[in-house]
């Protein structure tokens, strides 16, 4: 199988690098560096192994579909399919077992069934088997999200490029398993393949977080993380009060954050640098609606 039916196969089917790297042994940075085309000359044994657990993963899917799983989600929604686990982030939150009808399950052992279970006035992420309470969103990011949200939009439609937009609320499957579903601020999604009806199944191409001080610890560093590994290949940061946007090209083998100010325009680069986003609109929000009460 050469890199390009593997590329085809991994994009095709939505599959991040921690996935391919728990079912073959190849670390995730090995696994980006062989995809990104960074190391032209793999191990033989290296491409076996990739091959060997991208072919068994697409048998087990074909397997998983003939299976019926016992759920009973509240909002008529289906995960599409249950596959592997990982280990739960040791982070802080809530257990919202103690006012829903979810058992006494402990953070890290929550699923796919437990989300769809959940109230509908209340909004969560479930990020490896943790359920996060989402507060409502303060108005200065409802602003950003959807200036963004807007350039993006308005490029792709001048373009005819075959990409989606979305704001948030949208689940995002992120790692195609029954223990991941985020909710990103704005999203780009290029390859039609991972879009289903309840969302996206897979790693979007882009994706912005607006930071909040209940989001920040997760937006910066568990997101973060979470997005590389699963083959997003650029991530936005905007920190209204620190006033300004970190930028990650994760095709960028260095994977280095960068930092701009919000006087200046910054190139999008699944775009290949053709869309500039102007951030003083940004700035101008931030500025208009920092003292609201």
């Amino acid at each position: 199988m050469t890199r390009e039916e593997m590329i085809r196969i991994k994009e095709t089917r939505g599959y991040s690098f921690q996935m391919l790297s728990e079912a073959s042994g190849v670390s995730p940075d090995t696994l980006r560096r062989i995809f990104s085309g960074a190391v032209t000359q793999p191990r033989k044994s290296t491409m076996d192994a990739i091959e060997r657990a991208l072919l068994e993963r697409e048998e087990k899917e074909e397997t998983d579909k003939q299976i019926t799983y016992d759920y009973t989600p509240l909002h008529g929604k289906q995960p599409e399919c249950v596959c592997e686990s990982a280990a739960a982030y040791a982070i802080t939150s809530k257990d919202p077992a103690d006012n829903s009808p979810l058992g006494k399950k402990k953070q890290g052992e929550y699923t796919l069934a437990d989300y769809y279970a959940l109230p509908d006035d209340k909004r969560y992420e479930l990020i490896d088997g943790v359920l996060i309470e989402m507060n409502s969103p303060e108005t200065v990011h409802q602003d950003i999200a959807a200036y963004i949200h807007m350039m993006l939009y308005d490029y792709i439609r001048k373009t005819g490029r075959p990409c989606k937009v979305y704001e948030s609320p949208i689940d995002v499957q992120l790692d195609c398993d029954d223990r991941t579903m985020v909710q990103p601020d704005v999203l780009v999604l290029c390859n039609r393949n991972l879009l289903r009806r309840f969302g996206i199944y897979g790693a979007p191409d882009f994706i912005l977080e607006v930071l909040s001080p209940s989001t920040r610890k997760k937006d910066m560093s568990l997101k973060l993380t979470k997005y590389m590994n699963a083959g997003v290949k650029e991530y936005w940061i905007i920190d209204p009060n620190k006033k300004c946007l970190i930028t990650y090209d994760f095709t960028d083998e260095q994977f280095v954050p960068v930092i701009h100010p919000l006087n200046t325009s910054v190139p999008v680069a699944i775009s290949g640098g053709d869309l500039l986003i102007d951030l003083a609109p940004v700035a101008e929000v931030i500025e208009e609606l920092a003292d609201l009460e």
